[in-house]
């Protein structure tokens, strides 16, 4: 029997036999520490002859990361494969330095940027760079940080609410007060859809953002492209999410969105919280 994404209703597995009798005078047990389920999906899309996604994670260090590279030819591909690794591997290193996960996550993805930096200086790939949006556990809450347009969205009570903030050239209109979030959807911006004011690597020194969400059993994070968003409202998100099992969530977003163009590749990481 499949289970239903919908986080209101996720099934929780009980242990099997009887649970065994609490003394009346121990002290109350700790709310269960939390875990990730974790399923990720990249798809080159109707258009594009490569794909210059790319995703990874570590469940044993709750560290999961989607990038989308930019660059031309392969080097968008090297640009997100390098910060993919570069970032998992720099957060692994600092497993044992006992640093806060915030202070762990902004070194990886300093790392990468820097990784991805001096790989550029190499004509064939000068100019590559790659957006990143990082998910670290911590606990109970969840770290993020984000570079680009790629985006995190939680999933809570039935609604999709983005997290993160794009750093492109519509959303410094909007932040500037030029445009209107309304007038956006209608103003003649082709061409500028994609064009984002921060990367990983297309500089020596990156400025990611940071963000945090309290998680508990049934919270869901999704962290995705522009290939998923821009053909993808939050309510859609969420309506398909709730109507799907977890283990096709993600091959039903990018279906969707291929359905409606798929001009880039699309790639979707989606979490969801559970007691441990």
């Amino acid at each position: 029997m499949t289970e239903e994404f919908n986080p209101e209703f996720w099934p929780i597995a009980e242990p099997e036999g009887h649970p065994a009798e609490i003394e009346p005078n121990l002290p109350t047990p700790e709310a269960p520490a939390i875990r990730l389920a974790v399923d990720a999906l990249s798809d080159i899309g109707c258009v594009r002859g490569n794909n210059e996604d790319c995703f990874g994670y570590d469940e044993s260090l709750g560290i999961y990361v989607v990038c989308d590279g930019m660059g031309g030819m392969a080097a968008g591909e090297v640009a997100s494969s390098r910060a993919v690794a570069a970032i998992l591997h720099n957060y692994a290193a600092s497993a044992s330095s006992g640093e806060p996960v915030s202070t762990r996550l902004l070194c990886a993805i300093n790392a990468a940027n820097l990784d991805v930096w001096e790989n550029g200086q190499v004509p064939a790939y000068r100019g590559m760079g790659t957006t990143a949006v990082a998910a670290a556990l911590d606990g109970d809450k969840l770290i993020l940080g984000n570079v680009g347009d790629s985006r995190a969205y939680v999933l809570q009570h039935g609604k999709c609410v983005q997290l993160t903030v794009d750093h492109s050239y519509i959303n410094e209109l909007i932040r500037n007060g030029t445009l209107t979030i309304e007038d956006s959807l209608s103003a003649d911006l082709k061409g500028m859809e994609s064009l984002i004011t921060r990367a990983i690597g297309v500089a020596h020194d990156v400025q990611p953002d940071f963000f945090s969400v309290d998680l508990q059993p049934g919270t869901g994070v999704l962290l995705a492209t522009d290939g998923l968003t821009r053909y993808l409202a939050p309510e859609e998100i969420a309506s398909i999410l709730a109507k799907s099992t977890f283990s096709i969530a993600c091959a039903n977003l990018i279906d969707l969105a291929k359905q409606r163009g798929g001009q880039d590749n699309v790639t979707c990481l989606l979490l969801l919280a559970h007691p441990a």
